[in-house]
C-alpha cells in the first residue's frame, strides 16, 4: 500500500506491508514494542546520543530487535536524526538523498533536515536523487519508531550509500558532529540461510562489530554493509564503543528454518 502525499513528499512505500498501514494501529503496534523492550539505560558520557545499528525487515521479524535499539533514546531528544541504508532495488555508486523535502508514514510526515543534506552535497560521492529512495523499505522502516520513540522534533536526513567506509566516515564527520544527532544505520545481516548457518555467519559479523573491524565484514555480511562499515570507521575515530543489544533470526518469529534473514541491533555509545 502507498500513502499518497503531495509536491515535494515522498509517499510510503513499505506501508502494508512491512508495517501496519492504519495509524492506530501503527502507532500501538511500535509503542508495543518498545514497552517491551524496556526503558532507557543512563546517557552516555558528555551526553552524546549513541549511534544505533537497526534492521529493518518487516515489524512482524525484527519488530522486538528495532526496538531495542530504539529504546535507547527514550527522553533525549535528538535534534537530527540521520539515516543510513542500502538501495536494494537501484544501482548506486556513492550516497544518495533526496530532493524531496518531507517523507510520509502513516503517523504523518517526517521533514527533510535541509542544513545536513546541503552539507552532504558539499562533498564528493553524494548527490540529490529520488530515485534510489523511491521504493526503497530501509530508511522508511525506521521512521515509525523516530516518530513514536523521538517524537515529531527532529527533521531526517536519509541517505542510501554504497560508498567506501571512508566516503561515509567523511559524511557522517559533516553531518553528524553535534552530540544531538543520531545516526542509525539500517541493515539486517545473513540472508537466505538455514537457520544454524545464518547464526554463524551472523556470530562472525556480530563480532566484526564489536571489535570495530569493518574490514572483515562482506557483501554477505550485511544488505548494508556499505552503511554498516562505515559507520564502524567513524565510530572509531569518534571513540565509540559498540555493544550488542540483541539479534534473531526470522525463524523465531516462525518464518522458514531453511531460508532465515538474521537481524541485530547494536549502540556504539
Amino acid at each position: 500500500m502507498t500513502v499518497h502525499s503531495g509536491p515535494g513528499v515522498r509517499p510510503a512505500a513499505a506501508a502494508g506491508t512491512f508495517y501496519p498501514a492504519d495509524p492506530a494501529r501503527l502507532a500501538a503496534t511500535v509503542d508495543a514494542l518498545l514497552a517491551a523492550a524496556g526503558p532507557a539505560p543512563a546517557p552516555t558520557p558528555g551526553g552524546r546520543l549513541p549511534a544505533l545499528v537497526v534492521p529493518h525487515a518487516g515489524y512482524r521479524y525484527c519488530g522486538p530487535v528495532a526496538a531495542a535499539a530504539f529504546a535507547l533514546v527514550g527522553d533525549r531528544s535528538p535534534r537530527r536524526v540521520v539515516v543510513l541504508g542500502p538501495a536494494h532495488f537501484v544501482p548506486l555508486t556513492g550516497s544518495a538523498v533526496p530532493h524531496a523535502d518531507e517523507w510520509s508514514t502513516p503517523l504523518g510526515r517526517v521533514p527533510v533536515d535541509r542544513p545536513a543534506r546541503d552539507l552532504a552535497l558539499a562533498l564528493a560521492g553524494v548527490r540529490a536523487a529520488d530515485e534510489p529512495h523511491a521504493g526503497e523499505h530501509a530508511v522508511e522502516v525506521q521512521l515509525p519508531f523516530v516518530q513514536r520513540a523521538v517524537g515529531p522534533g527532529p527533521a531526517v536526513l536519509p541517505v542510501a550509500t554504497a560508498a567506501p567506509p571512508a566516503e561515509v566516515a567523511i559524511l557522517l564527520d559533516a553531518i553528524a558532529a553535534d552530540p544531538g544527532t543520531l545516526v542509525i544505520a539500517s541493515t539486517d545481516l545473513s540472508h537466505f540461510l538455514p537457520d544454524a548457518a545464518a547464526r554463524d555467519r551472523d556470530r562472525d559479523t556480530i563480532e566484526a562489530v564489536l571489535a570495530l573491524r569493518p574490514d572483515l565484514l562482506g557483501p554477505s555480511s550485511a544488505c548494508g554493509a556499505h552503511a554498516l562499515r562505515g559507520l564502524l570507521v567513524w565510530a572509531r575515530r569518534t571513540g565509540r564503543t559498540p555493544a550488542l543489544l540483541a539479534y534473531r533470526t526470522s525463524a523465531d518469529a516462525g518464518g522458514d528454518p531453511h531460508r532465515v534473514v538474521g537481524y541485530a541491533a547494536f549502540a556504539l555509545g
